[in-house]
């Protein structure tokens, strides 16, 4: 976040915001008291609104000339704008982060610890709010785009009011990548030339099917789950798009040059096959060590590993009881956030305090952009936000899903062994949990999925619905 620019005003200048100095006649001594008392509030962000909002000014003395206007209509303009100014949505608007508190904050596994006095003051604590914020802007955003390239035989060149679920899990599946080629403490540098890594990720995501990301290929990767240009799409059905994706990328790459673009084993976590309802998602160790060597080509026994774990975690709203549970897996190290948002609306939710979910926002439309892999001085701007932005937790659509990113078998033991304690935690009623094996009649994963010669995983397309999404015999509502 930048901090507000200085600007040096009089002590003879006028104040808009002010209504006593938009319109000087009529004003009176409450109205005076009242401007003096608000003064300090509003001097700051006067010295930003001084000169846009002087067209009020402007046409009032203009107006003037003509015919007089009573003053009522400036005082009515300046307690518009003062309401504006003083609430928490021209906080947001400008890109300052009002909406922290002094409480911590954990975002992605890290924990800031915040305080009231940092919150006032431009203190660099490295655990604070300077140092949240650097993270913050440093995570890469993907938003709503136009002017790309036609998305295959539609007539859609933009994604504005439609693509904000496949945002948001391109936001999750960059995170995984930036932790894996960069580490969890990389940040944003300041200064050219940028990391070969850094560019190559983000030429990844570009808007074309040249991009080994890119929306282009997300909905042709999850035609079969109901993925379309113009339709909007639930979580479930865009981590199934993913795996398929990887899998497809994965094959063209042996074929080309024998290189991975994905680095990592994919697992998309999901319940028992044979229909037990009421049961969460099962993470089974075998599964996962299973995946890691096929990714590897038995030459390892184990690979790094990307969790998708899609949940519905009620009806029309979520269930209360799974609040905690939900704060607590972002103080997993292998945190890479939930993919959700309110109902029709996904944001990437990266962070929490209180009972406030952090999320960066899809929903801004930007101009396409294409950043070639090896310019490294590309302007990469548009991929970072310092807008902190939240929503309520019980808020958030119960349809999600949540990303791990476990770097090697030391860290997906780490991250069981914490899965393992949150369910002891969940009082019967789980996010998920953690198994070593499965018995051969609750196979998760058929021979073929678990190779990677199959994009159906554990769902038939033919129990999929018209949104995309399983019908009532393949959810498990939790």
């Amino acid at each position: 976040m930048t901090s507000l620019p200085d600007r040096g005003v009089s002590s003879s200048s006028s104040d808009p915001l002010c209504e006593g100095n938009i319109a000087p006649s009529s004003s009176s001594s409450e109205q005076k008291e009242d401007c003096s008392l608000k003064q300090s509030k509003t001097s700051i962000l006067s010295c930003i609104f001084n000169s846009p909002f002087n067209i009020f000014e402007a046409h009032q003395d203009s107006s003037a000339n003509k015919s007089p206007k009573p003053s009522s209509g400036s005082y009515g303009w300046s307690r518009v704008l003062r309401r504006i100014v003083c609430s928490g949505s021209m906080w947001r608007f400008l890109g300052t982060s009002k909406v922290l508190t002094s409480s911590d904050v954990w975002f992605l596994g890290k924990c800031y610890k915040l305080s009231s006095e940092e919150l006032s003051s431009d203190s660099d604590s490295e655990s604070g709010h300077a140092a949240f914020l650097e993270d913050f802007s440093s995570r890469i955003w993907i938003t709503y785009r136009r002017g790309f390239d036609v998305i295959s035989d539609s007539k859609y060149t933009s994604d504005v009011n439609w693509g904000c679920m496949v945002r948001s899990s391109q936001m999750l599946v960059a995170q995984a990548l930036i932790f894996h080629h960069l580490g969890r403490s990389w940040r944003r540098p300041s200064e050219k030339p940028y990391n070969p890594e850094y560019i190559g990720i983000l030429h990844m995501f570009g808007d074309s099917e040249a991009c080994a990301f890119s929306i282009h290929n997300l909905l042709q990767a999850g035609n079969s789950y109901g993925l379309a240009a113009g339709s909007w799409v639930g979580p479930y059905a865009m981590c199934r798009a993913w795996q398929t994706l990887v899998r497809t990328n994965r094959e063209q790459h042996e074929v080309v040059n024998g290189n991975e673009s994905f680095p990592m084993a994919l697992y998309v976590v999901s319940g028992d096959e044979d229909g037990e309802r009421g049961g969460a998602p099962v993470v089974c160790i075998d599964v996962a060590a299973q995946l890691c060597c096929d990714f590897s080509k038995g030459q390892s026994t184990w690979s790094p590993i990307l969790l998708l774990v899609p949940l519905v975690l009620g009806l029309d709203k979520i269930n209360p009881r799974y609040i905690p549970l939900l704060k607590e897996t972002f103080t997993f190290p292998q945190s890479l956030g939930i993919l959700g948002g309110k109902p029709g609306t996904s944001t990437y939710i990266a962070g929490v305090q209180d009972d406030r979910a952090l999320y960066l926002d899809p929903h801004e439309v930007q101009m396409a952009v294409d950043i070639a892999a090896d310019n490294l001085a590309a302007d990469t701007s548009s991929y970072h936000c310092s807008t902190v932005r939240d929503l309520a937790l019980d808020l958030i659509d119960p349809s999600l899903a949540i990303g791990f990113y476990c770097r090697d078998k030391d860290d997906f033991d780490d991250f069981c062994s914490r899965a393992s304690e949150l369910v002891d935690k969940a009082n019967g009623a789980p996010l998920f949990t953690v198994v070593q094996s499965v018995q051969p009649s609750k196979q998760m994963y058929n021979q073929d999925d678990v190779l990677g010669s199959s994009g159906d995983g554990n769902i038939n397309v033919d129990d999929l619905d018209g949104s995309g999404e399983a019908g009532e015999e393949e959810w498990q509502i939790l």
